[in-house]
């Protein structure tokens, strides 16, 4: 149980009534230096997490639970005496961040403060130090681990002492990319779009409709559309810059003229601005793409193609010049792996229609353009995969499979390393375990008789 994940519980349960009816009962149930562990953050986490729990594994799963809290004090009380600081800013972004996630959630603020029985500045108040302490902890570790790095001899050495019964099982993986092209959308489409959109704002601003309700009818952002083109409290440099510059420099309330990004035309309105975040609304309108822009830039990739089959333009090359998919760009065009960031990647991680592409497909070959709709943007777009390497289903090997072999050794070193520094400590800390834990294994090396009052 990674204690991190504590932090989503606890928030979580504050939005249950019957847990807050609850606090009234609440106890201490240990202390390490100044710090103390509730019985209610122990419960809450277990409450959570019951339906994952196990019969009969209660008992173990709450030991768990108290050494991961513990563990989670001694990086705060040692992060105080290096001065290992987490700023407010950092805290205020994370806080924002879980409402926009609660708010998603519930549909709207409106929703998650009846929830609450609290308003959204009431539950940030009474989390703040929950997340500073998190965050803080986060912080501790990273600076222990800094320095951690493993080399090809030690994840050989992991990998040997592995038993060959006991290694994974691979399916077929993957080396694919692409190349992705944005047709090209006339003048005349454009205008239209703008002229939409500026009707819009006129109703808005005149009184005839409000943000919200146009939001809901004609804004094109599947992520905002159904919350009235709510994008939540957002800092400046989570937005384009374009959208950004016109955004910050609206007052409270106040409507943009019409701004043009990648992702088309906006208007945006500031609802309450707080320093360099804020909280925003939007419609957008994207140009229509037509069938004829989609055929044009068809042909367009088709010459590409032909041009990467002779051996005239290299993929990443083609990668460089031609893709809009800011995503792929990054990684020379290739999909990448979310756990382990390397190249090679489940077929069920992919697209289902990119994962179906390369079913038919041979090593170094370019698939002819396709179109697709984008399933964030829902735009019309058309690529060309290339499948650079497929290997059959096989046990993990270190030539086939070295990032995620090498990404589980850094991660068990990095659990030795961390391990080892807790263990050296725990005497520097006056730690006080409640007897109801006596008989969790797991803490004894928390109840050692150097631990004293200082």
């Amino acid at each position: 149980m990674n204690w991190r994940i504590l932090t989503l519980f606890v928030f979580f349960l504050a939005l249950n009534p019957v847990v807050r009816a609850q606090e009234t009962l609440d106890k201490i149930v240990a202390v390490v230096g100044d710090k103390i562990i509730l019985k209610s953050e122990i419960d809450n986490a277990m409450l959570e997490m019951s339906k994952d729990i196990p019969a009969g594994e209660e008992d173990k799963f709450r030991c768990d639970m108290m050494q991961q809290f513990l563990i989670q004090k001694v990086m705060i009380e040692q992060a105080e005496r290096d001065s290992v600081i987490v700023s407010d800013d950092e805290i205020e972004g994370n806080l924002d961040n879980r409402i926009r996630y609660f708010v998603s959630q519930f549909g709207s603020e409106e929703k998650l403060e009846e929830m609450a029985g609290k308003s959204i500045y009431q539950l940030k108040d009474e989390y703040r130090l929950m997340f500073h302490d998190r965050l803080t902890s986060d912080r501790m570790q990273q600076t222990i681990l800094a320095n951690v790095k493993i080399t090809p001899q030690e994840v050989k050495a992991f990998y040997d002492k592995i038993p060959v019964d006991s290694l994974p099982y691979f399916p077929s993986m993957l080396e694919v990319g692409q190349i992705v092209f944005k047709p090209n959308v006339n003048k005349e489409v454009e205008q239209y779009a703008i002229t939409t959109l500026e009707d819009i704002r006129k109703d808005i601003i005149s009184g005839k409709a409000s943000f919200d309700i146009m939001a809901g009818i004609h804004s094109q952002d599947p992520g905002s559309k159904d919350n009235g083109g709510d994008l939540g409290i957002i800092g400046r440099d989570d937005l384009v810059p374009e959208f950004a510059a016109a955004a910050f420099r609206l007052q409270n309330g106040e409507i943009s003229p019409i701004v043009k990004t990648k992702f088309g035309f906006h208007i945006v309105q500031m609802v309450n601005r707080q320093g360099e975040k804020a909280k925003l609304r939007h419609i957008l309108i994207k140009p229509l793409i037509t069938s004829d822009m989609v055929k044009e830039v068809m042909g367009k990739a088709d010459s590409v193609r032909a041009n990467l089959i002779a051996g005239k333009l290299r993929f990443a090359e083609a990668v460089g010049k031609y893709t809009s998919d800011d995503q792929t760009k990054n990684t020379g065009g290739m999909f990448t792996d979310p756990q382990t960031n390397g190249s090679s990647i489940s077929p069920d991680l992919l697209e289902p229609s990119v994962a179906l592409l390369t079913n038919d497909m041979k090593t170094g070959e370019f698939s002819k353009p396709e179109e697709f709709v984008d399933q964030q943007s829902g735009d019309r777009l058309v690529r060309i995969v290339y499948l650079k390497n497929r290997t059959e289903p096989h046990r993990a090997n270190l030539r086939e499979d070295y990032s995620r072999i090498q990404m589980v050794a850094l991660e068990q070193k990095k659990t030795d390393v961390l391990q080892k520094w807790i263990n050296d400590k725990l005497s520097d800390f006056y730690i006080r375990i409640d007897d109801n834990y006596s008989s969790c294994s797991n803490l004894d090396a928390f109840r050692k008789p150097a631990s004293k009052k200082p």
